[in-house]
């Protein structure tokens, strides 16, 4: 691989829309997938995305797009991944190039439906990805900041030091911070676990449930989330650091957090379906509670203590009443 390596960003949401101003930052050219034509064109047009961030603008000559998968996937050496979890499977089997070769990192805090997997074990698994050449991009890191050049700070996890380096060199900036880290299992699910609770913070503020109460159910989801990444892959890790409990913090409180958004919602009564209607943006917590939940399940006596998982799951997939469900859970928390 040469000492300037392509870069390309798949996706057409406002994760996929940071991501790529933060290559631009240090790029000539960055490679830009998405599915839609009407937002392509409109880019060429207009300099900025139509759906997401527009605030944000390009400069339209660093930019290669296309809505050809395979286009892209040949044209770049490192592919990040930034599509929402629910589509990221019918778009993969789009792809008809060998990826064994290519350097994967994954912007998706969610996991894939159809498999169960966490995005970096679907590539590997299906993909035949050596786990050598897959990462992940965490937070805490707010797309919306980001486009507002505010201050943020990225986690770049990698087998890999090298790769994971590369990564954090693109995507730095002066108002980008970037730390590396070889966690790649344990910040991948503390990404899709942290919507979950951001649903529940949510769910919580929607039912009235005050600040005092907030940071108590923030205090016991870190505890939850170290147990139960802790079942899922053993190693010696800092839990509050920034890729875990800051990220948590960020979506769980932030005003930018569709998951939170969702939540608060069905907290205030609105349907599982309502909800995802009325919102434009995918809340990919919704998705991570059943795979989290029936993950955990499957370890029968060696699972997790998982009362915030189980509270969340029992709303948005058994039908259960909130105001019931988190009346019991305020009993479980401490």
């Amino acid at each position: 691989m040469s000492d300037s390596p392509k870069f390309a960003v798949f996706g057409g949401g406002s994760w996929a829309t940071a991501i790529v101003k933060m290559l631009c930052e240090n790029l000539d050219e960055v490679g830009w997938y998405m599915r839609s034509v009407y937002a392509l064109e409109h880019i060429k047009k207009e300099d900025h995305n139509p759906n997401y961030l527009s605030s944000v603008e390009f400069k339209v000559s660093q930019l290669r797009l296309s809505n050809d998968i395979n286009e892209m996937v040949a044209y770049a050496d490192y592919l990040i991944f930034a599509i929402p979890s629910a589509f990221v499977d019918t778009e993969l089997k789009q792809i008809t190039i060998p990826l064994d070769d290519k350097i994967i990192f994954s912007a998706i805090k969610g996991i894939v439906p159809e498999t169960s997997l966490i995005v970096g074990d679907h590539f590997n698994t299906h993909y035949g990805v050596p786990f050598n050449n897959i990462g992940v991009i965490s937070g805490p890191c707010h797309a919306e900041e980001v486009a507002l050049e505010r201050l943020s700070y990225l986690t770049i996890a990698s087998a890999d030091e090298g790769k994971a380096k590369c990564v954090a060199k693109h995507l730095s900036s002066n108002y980008i911070k970037c730390t590396t880290s070889d966690d790649i299992m344990g910040t991948e699910y503390a990404a899709m676990l942290k919507n979950i609770y951001a649903i529940a913070a949510g769910i919580a503020h929607g039912l009235g449930y005050g600040d005092n109460f907030q940071s108590v159910l923030m205090s016991n989801a870190i505890r939850e989330m170290k147990r139960y990444v802790k079942r899922v892959h053993k190693m010696k890790r800092d839990i509050n650091q920034s890729a875990y409990l800051g990220d948590l913090l960020v979506t769980g409180y932030s005003v930018f957090s569709r998951n939170r958004m969702f939540g608060n919602m069905i907290g205030k009564g609105y349907t599982v379906k309502s909800a995802q209607m009325e919102m434009s943006m995918i809340a990919e917590g919704y998705y991570a509670t059943k795979s989290a939940y029936t993950l955990n399940q499957q370890k029968g006596k060696k699972k997790a203590k998982t009362p915030i998982i189980n509270a969340v799951y029992g709303v948005l997939y058994e039908g259960k009443d909130p105001k019931r469900v988190f009346q019991k859970l305020t009993d479980k928390l401490d």
